[in-house]
């Protein structure tokens, strides 16, 4: 017995009876096994190597002109990942699996954040990132051939979000985990940028989380952990879901739609606007590999593809390249 089969064996020994078993996941692509990793760890590593993975380093969460402290893309999938892993293990769930689909969830993010996919979705008529990182697991990465994920990752990084519930109780942590992490670290991020102080959140959110970001993370995974293990399943209490969403509905209203980021966010859809409307009437300059996917994906496809695959400084980039005169040359 190897070291991977080992590590299978104790799942079903020590992992609960709900947990996503990596010995029955499957993928599209039959692959030699690995002597020492499960499917859920090589698709966790799979997706920690990929391009898509590397470039959310520079992808904006909520700030898009920040200092080093601010959290990126990159950063932001991080701390989803360990959040979920300490509920999978408190739950005896499938760590490896949480960590594969948290690394994942945003893969397909477009540059400047939720202002750009909204100007994605304004240019085609529908553009949601969740299912943009499913096709470039599934589609994009590795020269078009894809990463080859199992079935059950795939299905946590599509309905991370969106209406449908993950099948696997680890793809519905991350979902919930997701929410934890964006909403306090993004109130963090708006406390170091001098747009929020502590003072000002709704008393009902204090009253329950408080007003440090640790203590809040802590209070809600607490909640989750003890709320799953009485139920049986992934769940909140209702109070501490109803608080979220209070908190939520206060960052939006305060930061996410506020007016002191309105300009950059105006700013980042014009951006995205020209670029999209530029490679569309020019597609020939596109990078050959880009190119070559029309045949199979169609031209609005593929330069969606290539526009939301970049990252915010390459799209400013790119946008000066094409549109501004290089005025220190000019006399």
């Amino acid at each position: 017995m190897n070291v991977r089969e080992q590590t299978e064996a104790f799942e079903y020994e020590y992992l609960s009876p709900q947990a996503a078993k990596s010995r029955e996941a499957e993928r599209k692509e039959p692959m030699e096994e690995c002597a020492f990793r499960t499917k859920f760890q090589r698709d966790r590593d799979r997706i920690l190597h990929s391009k898509s993975f590397r470039r959310l380093k520079r992808k904006t969460q909520v700030y898009i002109v920040a200092g080093d402290h601010y959290r990126t893309r990159m950063t932001h999938s991080l701390e989803v990942s360990q959040i979920s892993r300490t509920i999978a293990r408190a739950l005896r769930l499938n760590e490896d699996l949480t960590d594969a689909i948290a690394l994942g969830h945003d893969v397909g993010h477009t540059p400047f954040g939720h202002a750009g996919e909204a100007a994605m979705a304004k240019l085609i008529g529908h553009f949601s990132h969740n299912e943009q990182s499913l096709r470039v697991v599934e589609f994009l990465e590795r020269g078009g051939k894809g990463l080859n994920l199992t079935a059950e990752t795939r299905d946590g990084i599509l309905n991370h979000t969106g209406p449908n519930l993950p099948r696997t109780y680890e793809g519905r942590i991350v979902r919930t985990a997701d929410r934890i992490a964006y909403l306090c670290h993004d109130y963090d991020d708006s406390i170091r940028a001098g747009l929020l102080k502590p003072g000002e959140l709704p008393p009902e959110v204090t009253a329950h989380f408080g007003s440090d970001t640790s203590q809040m993370i802590t209070s809600m995974v607490a909640d989750m952990i003890e709320t799953s293990l009485a139920r049986g399943e992934i769940a909140q209490s209702e109070e501490v879901a109803h608080v979220m969403d209070v908190f939520r509905r206060f960052m939006f209203k305060h930061i996410y739609h506020s007016e002191a980021l309105a300009r950059e966010r105006k700013q980042a859809v014009f951006v995205l606007q020209e670029l999209f409307g530029y490679y569309m009437e020019n597609f020939s300059e596109l990078p050959d590999e880009f190119i070559e996917r029309e045949a199979r994906w169609g031209r609005q496809q593929t330069v969606v593809d290539y526009v939301a695959g970049l990252t915010d400084s390459y799209a400013v980039q790119l946008f000066k390249s094409i549109f501004v005169p290089p005025a220190e040359q000019m006399v």
